[in-house]
């Protein structure tokens, strides 16, 4: 599969590993990185050292390229840009704000700057901020989502007819068929991100990545709509978020009940009924915890057996 995505980022497969938190360490990042994708380094839950150590490990364990993931509404954005540039990474991913605040300093480090996006006119935003592609993230996907809540099978083919730039799409892919689907759609890639948390070298906890393989086409919820939409698997407190938001509570009362340190507890630390369980709608697909390389395999394979499957002229 060649695309633009492909070319951009000189890998041999189109298929980018989400930067996830709490998930999406160096051993995953170098893992997807080492069979042709391309892997990202969430720095979302690390601090700038951790960051760096994340770098430096992963620079250890492949020579492909791989990128950093980075939140831009993290109070220190600065510094994670500035530990991403030092350490000689050309390739950021962006998030959760504006990245035009960046764009100059990272082109002058010829680093390449993809930015997510929810809609067409943050679409539009992040072209005329200079970046070289967008993913388009559907409101399929685990985590945070934009609130007109577009689904991605939408999305994709608005954002491709109105950019100039290539277009990612994200948001409910897990298999090959999905890769597919997207491609078809007019996107020159994808980034997957549930299917690549329930994996061995993914670095959340072994209960989060049971509960993706135990979950269903239903099993998650979007909740937290006046603070900003979060889509998770349903436990105790994914529950009580839109119990809560259902009986009218106010922003204050919604940010306390969600707390700073939500995804930690669920998808790091493993807690089942109290913490924020991130998921994508994708969840009933996914059966095993492979490694990567298994994974890499079945993913490659299922859009070949895909593509035969389409009809004929």
């Amino acid at each position: 599969m060649i695309t633009k995505i492909t070319r951009l980022f000189n890998i041999q497969h189109p298929i980018i590993q989400a930067g996830m938190v709490w998930v999406s360490g160096w051993k995953l990042a170098s893992a997807v990185s080492n069979c042709g994708g391309l892997g990202l380094i969430g720095s979302g839950s690390m601090k700038p050292e951790l960051l760096r150590e994340h770098i430096q490990k992963c620079k250890a364990s492949t020579d492909k390229p791989f990128g950093v993931n980075i939140p831009l509404l993290r109070g220190d954005a600065d510094e994670l840009v500035r530990v991403t540039i030092d350490e000689g990474v050309k390739i950021v991913f962006t998030s959760a704000g504006h990245p035009k605040k960046y764009s100059a300093l990272l082109k002058e480090n010829q680093i390449k700057l993809v930015h997510v996006v929810p809609n067409i006119k943050y679409g539009l935003k992040a072209q005329e901020a200079g970046c070289d592609a967008v993913v388009g993230e559907g409101v399929e996907a685990g985590g945070h989502n934009g609130a007109d809540q577009l689904t991605t099978f939408a999305l994709i083919p608005q954002l491709v007819d109105a950019l100039d730039i290539p277009v990612i799409a994200a948001g409910g892919i897990t298999d090959g068929r999905g890769i597919l689907a997207a491609l078809s759609l007019g996107a020159e890639g994808v980034q997957i991100g549930t299917r690549f948390a329930a994996t061995i070298e993914s670095s959340a906890h072994e209960n989060y990545k049971k509960k993706i393989v135990g979950s269903g086409d239903v099993d998650t919820v979007l909740a937290f709509r006046k603070i900003g939409l979060v889509r998770m698997m349903k436990n105790d407190f994914a529950l009580r978020s839109v119990k809560a938001e259902f009986e009218g509570w106010n922003e204050n009362e919604l940010k306390e009940l969600r707390g700073t340190k939500r995804e930690q507890l669920g998808i790091f630390e493993g807690d089942e009924n109290e913490g924020a369980m991130e998921a994508g709608q994708g969840v009933g697909l996914i059966k095993d915890i492979p490694n990567v390389k298994e994974l890499f395999e079945r993913l490659l394979f299922e859009y070949e057996s895909a593509l035969k499957r389409l009809p004929t002229p």
